[in-house]
């Protein structure tokens, strides 16, 4: 079940958009088009021989008004239509000069009325804007469901995954900004003190946003430790802090340690359970009072 914010959210924005961008107007941009018969005059703009059926399917409208559209275009000299070799009973279709020209305006009409809204804007709203647009065009666009993946740092996750961390278990456990200092301070050291031989980090992305991470640091006694696992909220349920996991245990058996240990708190459940289906074991519990809380902490070790 869908929540209900999320769809009252999604037909805000359908509410604003479409009044600010002028689309519920009897015509587009001043020109003598309805926004329908500018998508059609899109798509032959920018295709080779499409016929009605196709038209149809892309812009997802009733074949019926496609091809009412087409014959007033037709009628009014803008489209030239051809009987297909290959299918007797289609009809190829393509702008006319005149249609070319057509348009070019409306082009220019629509690119001149779009400078002028983004004109309107302060320049952090419009890189908002630009950057929002890119990412809705991305999700509509493509029908692949997306697949996490895993990657190396790049510069500024240091501060991300410290951040992200800090805000979510604020917000899920009440946690205070001790805990945030104390992510800095290991991914501090981890910076300062990196061994590509024995150690590594993962950022787990789905459409190119962070979703996760986990770190492989040096321990004690030759052993290693994972440390500073999460997963967003909403990329949970699909695998990802397993992935995370595994790949740490992987790269903690070719770096040579003989076991991994990590230390979480009781409360943490969802990323117990992850350790228990990786095979940790519960070695040592202790309470302690840290990040605004009464906790138990927890160690954890797999034999590698």
């Amino acid at each position: 079940m869908i929540p209900a914010e999320d769809i009252d959210a999604l037909r805000a924005f359908n509410r604003a958009y479409t009044n600010r961008l002028g689309l519920l107007d009897t015509r587009l941009d001043n020109s003598p088009f309805t926004l329908s018969e500018a998508r059609v005059l899109y798509e032959l703009a920018h295709r080779t021989d499409p016929t009605g059926a196709e038209l149809a399917r892309t812009l997802r409208m009733d074949p019926g008004q496609i091809s009412r559209t087409i014959k007033r275009f037709v009628s009014r000299g803008l489209v030239a239509a051809r009987d297909d070799p290959a299918h007797g009973r289609h009809q190829l279709l393509s702008l006319t000069e005149a249609g070319r020209s057509t348009y070019a305006a409306l082009e220019q009409s629509t690119r001149t009325a779009m400078g002028a809204l983004l004109e309107a804007l302060p320049p952090v709203r419009r890189d908002s804007l630009r950057r929002a647009a890119e990412t809705l065009t991305r999700i509509f666009e493509d029908g692949a469901p997306p697949q996490p993946v895993l990657r190396g740092l790049r510069p500024g996750d240091l501060g991300l995954v410290a951040s992200r961390q800090a805000v979510l278990y604020a917000r899920d456990y009440g946690w205070t900004a001790e805990f945030e200092a104390l992510a800095a301070r290991i991914l501090a050291d981890f910076q300062s003190n990196f061994d590509p031989a024995c150690e590594d980090a993962w950022i787990a992305e789905i459409d190119g946003q962070m979703v996760g991470s986990v770190f492989l640091v040096r321990g004690e006694a030759g052993a290693g430790k994972l440390r500073l696992l999460y997963v967003e909220p909403a990329a949970r349920g699909q695998g990802i802090g397993d992935l995370l996991v595994r790949t740490c245990i992987a790269r903690a058996r070719a770096a040579g340690y003989t076991r991994l240990d990590l230390w979480t708190n009781s409360v943490l459940g969802p990323a117990r359970r992850i350790y228990q289906r990786t095979g940790f074991v519960l070695v040592e519990e202790a309470p302690h009072h840290s990040f605004g809380h009464d906790l138990i902490g927890e160690s954890w070790s797999l034999a590698l």
